[in-house]
C-alpha cells in the first residue's frame, strides 16, 4: 500500500486511446515529472508528455484526482494518450523508472479501493462478476451487487441485530432493576422476522448457476441423435456425428446465451450397459456424472429410463421408423428444424425461472455459507432460554454480517478474490 502503481486501464493496444492510471502517494509526483506541473484538479488539460531525457513521448489529456475522493481512494493521476504498443510501451518505462512507483498487479485498483473503505467486499465480488458478464442477465445481477444492494441490506440487518443485542445486554447488565428484568415483549418476535428474510435470501437461485450458466446435458444410448441436437442448440457444427455407434466418446461442453440467459450445454457419450472398449467405458463413466451435475437432462433414450426429473425427447422425427414415445415432453427433428423453436422456448423459460430475476443480487458460495450462519445463529437464539447464549447466538450472527461486507477476513481469501480481476482494475 506504500508503493504508488501504474497500469493500463483501457483495452490492449493498439487502441485509438489508451488510459494510464497512476494511484498512490507519488502520482502527483509522477504527473509532475511527465507533463511538468500539476493541472487543476479535476479538470482535463491537454498536455506534452516527456520522458526524464526531456524526450516527447505523446501529447495527452491528463487529469489530477487527489485523494481520498477517488475510486482508490488515493492520490490518483489518469493518462489519456494515444493507444498505440509504442507510447503505452514508453510511457510505461518512463514511470518505471520514477522512484516509488511499479507496475500494479491484477485487481490492485480494487484491492486498494477496498482496503480505503471505498467499496465493501460484497461490491467488490459484484464488480469482479461484472467484468466477467456475458449476457444481459449476469450484468444485471453484477451491478445490483457491485452497486451496493445486498450490502446495503446486510447492513440494515446488521443494525436490528444491535438493537436485539442492545436489549439482551441491558438484561444481562441490570437483571436486578425492575424495568429491565425481561427480555421486550417483542423481542422473540423481532428475532423471527429477521430469520425470515435472510431464509428468503437463501432460497434465492444461486450466483455460480447465474455465472456458469443454466446446464444442459444430453443423455441417451449411442446413435440417439445427441451430437446432432447438441450442434442444433448451440448453432454450430461443436460435435462431430456419424452413423457409427460410439463417436462421441468424451463430454463435450459449449456456453451459449438464449433470450439473454446464459447456458452450458453438454453432449455426452452414448450410456451402455457394458462395453469392452476401454476408452468407451471411460466416457461412459464421465457421461454418467455429468448427469449429477445437470441443473436438466434431456433424455433422447428409451422412454422411462432416463434420470428421474429429465425431459422426454423424441429425436430424429424425420427418420423412418425412429424411436417413438408416447407422451414426450418435446418432438424434435434437429435436421429439419421441426419442433426445434419450441424446446429453446421451453428452455428459455426454464432456465428463466432457475436464475436470479433480472436486476436481483444473487449470492455466491461463501455469501450463502455466511448468511447461513447467520441464519443458524439467530434460530439457536430464538430457542435458547438463557440470555447469556441468547446474547452469544447474536454476537455470531454479527460475526457473520461483518464477513459478508469483509470486516473480517483473510488475506488469502482477499487474494482469491482479487486475482480474478485484470491488470490495470
Amino acid at each position: 500500500m506504500s508503493d504508488t502503481i501504474f497500469a493500463l486501464s483501457s483495452g490492449a493496444p493498439p487502441a485509438a486511446i489508451g488510459v494510464i492510471r497512476i494511484s498512490g502517494q507519488q502520482a502527483g509526483e509522477a504527473l509532475r515529472q511527465l507533463a511538468g506541473q500539476l493541472p487543476v484538479p479535476r479538470m482535463a488539460r491537454f498536455v506534452v508528455l516527456r520522458d526524464a531525457g526531456g524526450l516527447v513521448i505523446d501529447r495527452a489529456l491528463v487529469l489530477w484526482l487527489p485523494g481520498p475522493g477517488t475510486a482508490t481512494g488515493e492520490d490518483t493521476a489518469e493518462l489519456h494518450c494515444h493507444g498505440g504498443r509504442a507510447v503505452v510501451t514508453a510511457l510505461s518505462t518512463a514511470l518505471s523508472a520514477l522512484p516509488g512507483l511499479r507496475p500494479a498487479l491484477p485487481g490492485e485498483f480494487t484491492r486498494r479501493a477496498f482496503a480505503n473503505g471505498k467499496i465493501d467486499l460484497a461490491e467488490a465480488e459484484g464488480l469482479a462478476d461484472l467484468l466477467s458478464a456475458e449476457t444481459e442477465l449476469q450484468r444485471r445481477s453484477a451491478m445490483a451487487m457491485a452497486g451496493g444492494a445486498f450490502s446495503r441490506q446486510v447492513e440494515t440487518w446488521r443494525e436490528r441485530l444491535l438493537l436485539q443485542s442492545a436489549a439482551v445486554e441491558a438484561v444481562l447488565d441490570f437483571a436486578d432493576e425492575d424495568d429491565v428484568a425481561a427480555l421486550p415483549p417483542r423481542f422473540a418476535e423481532g428475532l423471527a422476522a429477521l430469520h425470515g428474510e435472510l431464509a428468503d435470501w437463501l432460497s434465492r437461485p444461486r450466483a455460480e448457476a447465474l455465472r456458469e450458466g443454466f446446464r444442459v446435458v444430453l443423455a441417451g444410448p449411442p446413435n440417439a441423435g445427441k451430437s446432432t441436437l447438441f450442434n442444433a442448440l448451440i448453432e454450430a457444427e461443436a460435435a462431430i456425428t456419424a452413423p457409427i455407434a460410439g463417436t462421441t466418446r468424451d463430454v463435450l461442453t459449449r456456453p451459449v446465451a438464449l433470450a439473454g440467459l446464459p447456458f452450458l450445454f453438454a453432449d455426452t457419450a452414448g450410456l451402455a450397459d457394458s462395453t469392452d472398449d476401454v476408452v468407451e467405458a471411460i466416457g461412459i463413466a464421465r457421461a454418467r456424472n455429468e448427469l449429477s451435475l445437470a441443473d436438466l437432462v434431456l433424455w433422447l433414450g428409451v422412454e422411462g429410463e432416463g434420470p428421474e426429473g429429465a425431459w422426454e425427447i423424441e429425436a430424429q422425427t424425420d427418420r423412418a421408423g425412429h424411436p417413438a414415445k408416447l407422451t414426450p415432453r418435446h418432438r424434435v427433428s434437429a435436421l429439419t428444424g421441426a419442433g426445434m423453436a419450441a424446446l429453446r422456448d421451453d428452455l428459455v423459460a426454464t432456465a428463466r425461472r432457475a436464475l436470479p430475476r433480472p436486476g436481483e443480487a444473487a449470492l455466491n458460495t461463501r455469501q450463502h455459507g455466511l448468511l447461513t450462519r447467520a441464519a443458524t445463529a439467530l434460530e439457536e437464539g430464538a430457542a435458547a432460554p438463557d440470555p447469556l447464549i441468547i446474547a452469544e447466538s447474536l454476537r455470531l450472527a454479527r460475526v457473520a454480517f461483518d464477513g459478508l461486507l469483509g470486516r473480517t477476513t483473510t488475506e488469502d481469501m482477499l487474494d482469491a478474490l482479487f486475482g480474478r480481476f485484470c491488470i490495470g482494475k
